[in-house]
């Protein structure tokens, strides 16, 4: 299975909590953060929710 590379690349400072509540249930916490995750619905919305604070790469 793939699985997704995902950075933070701005701050979540300023933005709706919602978007900040995201980024911490995805394990982000500071820009320049990376995790990986199984390339599962869930996760894909999760991104999708912050795309503009994140960036994204496939893995295999």
């Amino acid at each position: 299975m793939a699985t997704l590379k995902v950075t933070q690349i701005r701050s979540e400072i300023g933005g709706k909590p919602k978007h900040r509540e995201t980024l911490r249930s995805l394990g982000l916490k500071r820009i320049g953060d990376t995790v990986v995750k199984e390339d599962r619905p869930e996760f894909r919305g999760m991104v999708r929710h912050v795309a503009h604070l994140v960036t994204v790469e496939e893995v295999d």
